[in-house]
C-alpha cells in the first residue's frame, strides 16, 4: 500500500473527535458507517446547504442541523453520494430543528453503502465549540507528532555520529517502536534483528520465503497483508538491504523511525566498508554467542538459517591463524590481515558450496563453523584448507575440531579448533593442510589443561631458578627441540659449542638436574611447553 502523508497520520480519528466532551454532551449515536470511525479528520465544516460536495477537499467532518436538506429520498441519497465523492470523513446531524427522533432511512442507507460514519446528536450542540475543540485536538496531535519526530531524529543522529553498529541501531529502533525489527540483504537473508521480546525462532522461521512474498514498492512501503513496513537501506545509489518492521499499520512516527534507522545503517556501512563487512559482523556475533553458550540452540539455529547458513550436522569448528614468528605487526595491520583472512575463508567455503559462519572473534584467530551434511568430511576439509591457503596472502595454520552432530556441540568443536591452532603454531612444518588434536599430541594435551593451576605450578617448580634468564631458557628450549642433541641445538641457536655447552652447564647447576637424563629432559620440555602457554 502507499503510505499516508505525515500530515494525515498526525490527525485525530472520527472516533477520537466524537469522544470530545463538547460532542459527548450532545449524546452522539453512530447509526451508520461504524467501520469508517478510524478515518482521519482534517477539518470540521459546518454546512447548512444541500450542495456541499463542491466546497469540500477531503477529510472534513460535516456538521449540520439538516434544515436545508430535502425530504425526497433521492435528494438525500445524492447528498450523501456527493459527501463520499468529495472525501468527507463523516456526517454529524443534530436532531433538534429539522428531525426530532431519527434521520430518514434514505440517509442511513446511503451512509451504510459508502461506509460513511453517520452520527446523530439528540441534544442541541454549539457547532462553533465543536470546531474550536477539534482544531485544538488537531493542533495538539500535530505538535505531539513533531516533538516525537524531533526526538527520533536526535536519537538516530547520535547513533549515526557515534558510529553505532547495526545491532545497536536495531535495538534502539525496536525499543521506540515496541515491534520486531529485522535487517536483511537484498537476497532476503537476515543480517541482524531485534525481536522486541518475541520468540526469535518464530520471528525468523522461513524468513527468506516470507520476505520474497513482500514486493518493495518505492523506498518505504507497508504491506497490509503481511503487516510489514519495509524501507530500503543504501546510499549513493548502492542499495544493499531492507529494514523490516513487523506490526499493524504504522503511525507516522513508525515510518520516521524506520527511515532514520535505515539511514544510520547506510552511513555505518559506508564508514565500516574498509574495516569489516556487515556479513562478517553478523557471523561474528553468532560465533561469539556459540562460543559463550549464551543463547538457546534453537534461537541460534534459526538466526544462522536466516543468514543463509543452515547449521545441520555434522558441524566442524575451524580456526585459521597467520603463521609468523616475526615482530608483531601494529594492531590495525593485524586486524586488517585477519579481516582479509576471514573473507578468504568465506570465499573458499562458497567455492566448495559449504554453509559456513566465519568471523574474527579475537585479535589472533579467524573462527568458522562449517556444516558438512552429505559431504565426505575429510575430503571436504582438505579441499577447504587448500583453498584457504591459496586465497590468503600469508603463511597460515589451519586447525579443525572434532565433528559434532548438532549445533549444541558447536562450542566444543570451535574451542578445540582454537586450542589446536595455538598448539600447531609451534609444530607446523608446512606439510599438513590442516591440524587436528591428534596431530599436536603433547602440545594439544597441554592446551586442554592450560587453565589448570597445577600445570602452571609444575612449570614454575621445574624452571623457577632460570625463569628470569631468557638466554638460559632459550638454550634449554633449543636442546629440547633437538631431542637432547647438543651439537644440533648449538648449531640451530647459532652459538659456538663451547659457549652453548657452558649455558647448559649453568642450567644444570641452577636446576640441580642432569640434562643427559632422558626423564629430566622430558620433564623440563613439558614444563617449557606449559610455561610458554601460560605466558601472556
Amino acid at each position: 500500500m502507499e503510505l499516508m502523508s505525515p500530515d494525515v497520520l498526525a490527525l485525530p480519528t472520527v472516533s477520537e473527535v466524537l469522544d470530545l466532551p463538547v460532542l459527548r454532551r450532545g449524546k452522539p449515536r453512530v447509526i451508520a458507517g461504524a467501520s469508517g470511525l478510524d478515518g482521519r479528520v482534517r477539518w470540521v465544516h459546518v454546512a447548512e446547504i444541500a450542495e456541499i460536495g463542491a466546497l469540500l477537499s477531503g477529510g472534513e467532518l460535516v456538521l449540520t442541523t439538516g434544515i436545508a436538506l430535502s425530504d425526497e429520498p433521492a435528494e438525500l441519497v445524492r447528498y450523501v453520494d456527493e459527501l463520499a465523492a468529495a472525501g468527507a470523513c463523516g456526517l454529524v446531524v443534530e436532531l433538534v430543528r429539522r428531525w426530532r427522533d431519527r434521520v430518514p432511512d434514505a440517509l442511513v442507507d446511503a451512509a451504510h453503502r459508502h461506509d460513511l460514519p453517520l452520527v446523530t446528536l439528540s441534544e442541541e450542540t454549539r457547532f462553533v465549540s465543536v470546531t474550536e475543540a477539534v482544531v485544538a485536538l488537531i493542533r495538539d496531535a500535530q505538535l505531539a507528532e513533531l516533538r516525537a519526530t524531533h526526538a527520533i531524529h536526535e536519537t538516530f543522529t547520535a547513533l549515526t555520529t557515534s558510529g553505532a553498529e547495526p545491532a545497536s541501531v536495531l535495538r534502539e529502533a525496536s525499543r521506540i517502536l515496541q515491534r520486531p525489527v529485522v535487517l536483511e540483504t537484498m537476497a532476503h537473508q537476515v543480517l541482524a534483528y531485534d525481536a522486541a521480546g518475541q520468540d526469535p525462532v518464530a520471528l525468523l522461521s522461513e524468513w527468506s520465503e516470507r520476505s520474497r512474498s513482500v514486493v518493495q514498492s518505492g523506498r518505504t512501503a507497508y504491506d497490509a497483508d503481511r503487516a510489514w513496513l519495509t524501507t530500503v537501506v543504501g546510499a549513493r545509489g548502492d542499495d544493499w538491504g531492507r529494514l523490516v518492521v513487523l506490526g499493524p499499520e504504522p503511525a507516522h512516527r513508525h515510518v520516521v523511525v524506520a527511515e532514520r534507522a535505515a539511514s544510520a545503517l547506510a552511513v555505518n556501512r559506508l564508514v565500516t566498508r574498509d574495516r569489516e563487512s556487515l556479513e562478517r559482523q553478523t557471523h561474528r556475533t553468532l560465533i561469539t554467542e556459540l562460543l559463550a553458550g549464551s543463547a538457546g540452540t534453537a534461537d541460534l539455529a534459526a538466526r544462522a538459517a536466516g543468514v543463509g547458513v543452515p547449521l545441520d550436522g555434522p558441524l566442524v569448528g575451524i580456526a585459521v591463524r597467520p603463521h609468523t614468528t616475526t615482530t608483531p605487526a601494529p594492531a590495525l595491520e593485524t586486524q586488517q590481515a585477519l579481516r582479509d583472512l576471514a573473507e578468504a575463508t568465506a570465499l573458499a567455503a562458497r567455492k566448495a558450496k559449504l554453509p559456513v559462519l566465519v568471523g574474527v572473534v579475537d585479535d589472533l584467530t579467524v573462527h568458522a563453523v562449517v556444516a558438512l551434511s552429505g559431504a565426505d568430511v575429510d575430503a571436504a576439509l582438505h579441499r577447504l584448507a587448500i583453498d584457504i591457503r591459496r586465497s590468503a596472502a600469508l603463511p597460515l595454520v589451519v586447525a579443525v575440531g572434532t565433528a559434532v552432530g548438532s549445533i549444541s556441540g558447536a562450542r566444543r568443536t570451535l574451542t578445540e579448533a582454537a586450542q589446536v591452532a595455538e598448539a600447531a603454531l609451534h609444530v607446523d612444518d608446512g606439510t599438513r593442510d590442516f591440524h587436528r588434536l591428534d596431530d599436536v599430541r603433547l602440545r594439544g594435551l597441554l592446551h586442554l589443561l592450560r587453565g589448570d593451576e597445577r600445570l602452571t605450578a609444575f612449570a614454575e617448580r621445574e624452571l623457577g631458578p632460570i625463569l628470569d634468564n631468557a638466554r638460559l631458557l632459550e638454550a634449554l628450549r633449543s636442546l629440547c627441540r633437538h631431542g637432547g642433541n647438543k651439537s644440533a641445538a648449538a648449531s640451530s641457536a647459532h652459538v659456538s659449542r663451547t659457549a652453548y655447552y657452558g649455558q647448559l652447564a649453568r642450567v644444570e647447576q641452577l636446576l640441580g638436574v642432569s640434562l643427559d637424563s632422558p626423564e629430566s629432559l622430558v620433564s623440563l620440555h613439558v614444563a617449557l611447553l606449559a610455561w610458554d602457554m601460560h605466558r601472556p
